[in-house]
């Protein structure tokens, strides 16, 4: 893939000098270890980037499996040098993608409970140039990615509803938009979601609600139309994601891209 190519050059320059000066011409060995217990992300992509410099890789644990502390999940062999030159790119891409993966199973599993049917969203907050991994590390931990860009759902927020002149102008501004793209809206009242509700909102966002306030709105809502969906986000962490379980269809967390804790990998020659 050109992106992990590009990762890889970011690192290595005009030539990992370390290597070049001290790691003999020779065929070796290694092992590569989740140091936690994870849901494992992106093993595909540090198969790639090890498979690129011609190494022969054997994958032990498949993205999304649940993996425990030690556990090998990849073993690698070929030169020395290529090895040891790519490992760190494959390795921060397991760390990064295994810690959303692994905070996205556990908002999930928080939320059973109360409302085993309620989906765990991403959001656009992401690292520029490396969303397409991050969102796919939300779905290998179970969640659902959202949109991946401007392009693909007509979300109307904040400021767009203060660009037009309210809830009401915004709603009949996209009556006209093609059917194949779903309608959501974000409301800061119980008025304005049952504005949005009777105008043919597909999906309601509350963001920044408390959960009181908005099992009350999902009530109303849902009085009107069972079909509407209502999305709840703005600082949900796991701290609080089970308090929404029960007046949510979808918990959208920021959270997950931008503030996973990283899983540590290790590698290993043998």
């Amino acid at each position: 893939m050109d992106r992990l190519q590009e990762f890889l050059e970011e690192d290595l320059g005009s030539g990992d000098i370390t290597t070049e000066l001290i790691v003999p011409d020779r065929i070796g060995k290694a092992i590569i270890r989740c140091e936690a217990a994870a849901i494992l992300a992106g093993i595909e992509e540090a198969a790639t980037i090890f498979e690129d410099g011609d190494l022969d890789v054997e994958i032990l644990s498949e993205d999304g499996d649940e993996v425990g502390a030690g556990q090998a999940v990849m073993e690698v062999e070929g030169p020395l040098a290529d090895i040891l030159t790519r490992e760190r790119t494959a390795l921060n891409m397991l760390m990064r993608m295994s810690g959303i993966a692994t905070m996205t199973d556990a908002a999930i599993e928080a939320c059973q409970k109360a409302n085993p049917d309620v989906r765990i969203a991403a959001t656009r907050k992401t690292t520029p140039g490396f969303r397409f991994f991050e969102k796919k590390a939300v779905i290998l931990g179970g969640g659902d990615p959202h949109r991946y860009g401007l392009y693909d759902h007509i979300l109307i927020k904040d400021n767009h509803i203060l660009a037009c002149g309210g809830v009401r102008k915004a709603m009949e501004l996209v009556q006209d938009a093609p059917f194949t793209y779903k309608v959501e809206i974000e409301v800061e009242s119980q008025k304005d979601a049952v504005t949005a509700a009777q105008m043919g909102a597909d999906i309601i966002l509350l963001d920044n609600m408390p959960p009181a306030q908005a099992m009350q709105v999902r009530k109303a809502v849902k009085d009107i139309s069972p079909r509407i969906l209502i999305e709840v986000s703005g600082n949900i962490g796991m701290h609080n994601v089970a308090d929404y379980a029960a007046a949510a269809d979808i918990i959208s967390m920021g959270a997950l891209t931008h503030s996973p804790a990283a899983v540590h990998f290790s590698l290993h020659l043998v």
